[in-house]
């Protein structure tokens, strides 16, 4: 079975065609991204499973071009990897938030769709993107079943004690204003991957997930259901991230509002855009120049390293707390995959929880699957390769099958 995965951002569209199998293991056939839709010199990059990479430059005015040009690209007698557009089976979307109404994922129905559009106002730059794809490819192959998502779904089985609010209640029965959490795709998948790795039961143990790149969020899952998160209504709350603020004192931030004279525009942006690494070091959103800098004896790109390093602990502590224990602490995403020092700084001082770090099973190993604790650590912390893709198409092939 063939299945090709979007992931539509509001002027880009990843993609991966995935041929599986029974079994849910999955082969990569062909993968690659298009850029600057809608923007002049719009681009298509193109890799097949033999590494040839093919790029492509033109105006790409809507998503609905974009996808014609991923499929031409996958037909193309050059580089395509298919045939036959009736090759795909299904289509698989990233969908942002699903909101209250999706536990799982779903075929896309005239129903979902719509459910999909009133979410809009919950993730306004990422859902309406993620319908443009969805639409695109009901118009370019109607008779395709597509499959949504929800980077939210995961986080479904919170109970309201964790994810209400300490505002009025009426706004959460007028607005739904309360934590949804994200990543969701990308904290089962880890969670379930490591333990399968250690010889684990995914649904016996309590799981700390990290997920941390420029967007980064803990998750604590007990018995294989995620109770808690730090991603909240929005992906601002949580760690302190590239661009985004994290937690911080909501009276503080009115604070400078009021002195710096800012709309809502402006103090949007300023939490989302200008904060974070960013905000703190002066110098990049990127913990690799953070910490280079912070190397060379820049103290503003130190104190920006330990500040992400001390959340990610804090949160750990916190989870571990609500759980009543853990038994596995996890780092995944860009920054938890390749970040040996921030794994390191993170992990130092948790010998009460049990865990016993292996600083030299830890000492540059980047982008693999690997047990970073001694023996006899009664806690166990592991490096986990995320794949999100691979979660969204079995999960297309599941619910396809069952059509």
């Amino acid at each position: 079975m063939k299945i090709l995965v979007l992931n539509c951002g509001s002027s880009s569209i990843k993609y991966q065609l995935l041929s599986m199998n029974n079994s849910d293991e999955a082969k990569i056939l062909a993968k690659g991204i298009v850029e600057r839709i809608g923007i002049k010199n719009g681009e298509l990059t193109h890799k097949t499973i033999d590494e040839k990479t093919y790029s492509f430059v033109t105006d790409i005015p809507d998503h609905t071009k974009g996808i014609d040009l991923i499929l031409a690209a996958l037909l193309s007698p050059d580089h395509g990897v298919i045939k036959n557009v009736d090759e795909i089976v299904a289509v698989g979307h990233r969908v942002a938030h699903g909101g209250q109404y999706f536990a799982e994922s779903a075929l896309i129905t005239k129903d979902v769709i719509d459910k999909i559009e009133e979410c809009v106002e919950l993730a306004p730059l990422h859902n309406p993107a993620n319908l443009k794809g969805i639409l695109a490819m009901e118009k370019l192959i109607p008779s395709v079943p597509q499959v949504a998502v929800f980077d939210t779904s995961f986080h479904q089985t919170m109970e309201p004690k964790v994810f209400l609010y300490g505002l009025p209640y009426e706004y959460y029965q007028k607005y739904k204003v309360r934590r949804y959490g994200f990543h969701g795709t990308s904290h089962k998948y880890v969670a379930e991957k490591a333990c399968k790795l250690v010889g684990w039961d995914w649904n016996e143990k309590k799981v700390i997930s990290c997920h941390l790149g420029n967007g980064a969020s803990v998750a604590a899952i007990k018995n294989g259901k995620s109770i808690d998160t730090s991603m909240g209504f929005t992906p601002v709350e949580g760690l302190m991230m590239g661009t985004r603020a994290g937690d911080l004192d909501l009276g503080a931030l009115l604070f400078i509002a009021e002195k710096e004279d800012l709309t809502i525009k402006d103090t949007n942006d300023t939490i989302n855009k200008r904060s974070g690494l960013i905000g703190v070091s002066g110098i990049s959103s990127d913990m690799r120049d953070i910490e280079k800098a912070a190397a060379e004896g820049n103290e503003r790109a130190k104190i920006a390293f330990e500040m992400f390093a001390y959340r990610v602990k804090k949160y750990i502590g916190a989870y571990s707390a609500a759980m009543g224990g853990v038994d596995l602490i996890l780092f995944t995403g860009g920054i938890g995959e390749n970040g040996c020092e921030m794994r390191s700084l993170v992990c130092s001082d948790l010998k009460y929880l049990g865990v016993d770090f292996d600083i030299e099973k830890n000492r540059g190993k980047r982008g693999v699957d690997l047990e970073l604790t001694k023996p006899t650590s009664k806690t166990k912390v592991m490096v986990v390769t995320t794949n999100e893709e691979l979660v969204i198409a079995r999960d297309t092939q599941r619910i396809v099958g069952n059509i």
